[in-house]
């Protein structure tokens, strides 16, 4: 029950923190393209209440994987379409990489103040950075899979013909229908688990400055 309720709390902290930067990432990256079309929705905002929507919330916090309210973009706005939809899209899962990079390292640094010390309450909070390191990565994985609605497509969209892109997007609620199923029948598992875990190692090499930082203080 314990672990049950220290994962609902855990999902709750992202959907704090890691879906308004996401979508705000979105949000203000068209907006330095020339598109203010979320900015004057408010979208550029820390605020949850600004992204977050009901199931998607719901779906968060019971099967720890869920979806915010998207970003209204207008490709027109852009001087180049593609790469205005491509790096607009790209800035969300690159946001949570970045999160996922700073939890890393405080997870890292916490740690081994919590050893020196032997503070389990230090050890309990470096628990929670290592969980959002993990669910951050995840974020942006799952969300850089090339299938409509997700970043991905939006990104695939550069290699892409336009004429092809879009007969595909008529389709997007039927394939968000079909993704959401294989979810719930775990047939995506193992693919999102093999490249979080190539991710989570990268993130481990990255910050060895940290270990590296703390041994010399031994």
């Amino acid at each position: 029950m314990n672990t049950r309720i220290t994962e609902i709390i855990i999902h709750a902290l992202v959907l704090l923190t890691a879906f308004p930067i996401h979508e705000s990432a979105h949000a203000l990256a068209a907006h330095w393209m020339g598109d203010d079309t979320a900015k004057d929705q408010g979208r550029i905002s820390m605020n949850p209440a600004k992204h977050l929507d009901l199931f998607g919330t719901i779906f968060m916090l019971i099967a720890g994987f869920g979806w915010a309210k998207p970003v209204p973009i207008n490709p027109n706005n852009f001087r180049n379409r593609k790469v205005g939809m491509a790096l607009s899209s790209l800035a969300g899962p690159c946001s949570n990489l970045l999160l996922a990079y700073v939890s890393m390292i405080l997870y890292k640094a916490l740690a081994y103040f919590a050893f020196l010390r032997q503070s389990t309450a230090l050890d309990t909070v470096s628990t929670v950075f290592l969980y959002s390191a993990f669910l951050n990565v995840g974020l942006a994985v799952f969300n850089l899979l090339p299938i409509p609605p997700l970043d991905g497509s939006r990104i695939f969209n550069l290699v892409l013909p336009e004429r092809i892109y879009f007969k595909v997007m008529k389709y997007e609620r039927v394939i968000f229908g079909i993704l959401f199923i294989c979810i719930f029948l775990g047939l995506l598992d193992r693919p999102l688990n093999f490249m979080q875990s190539k991710v989570i190692m990268f993130m481990d090499l990255i910050t060895r400055w940290v270990d590296i930082l703390f041994f010399r203080s031994f």
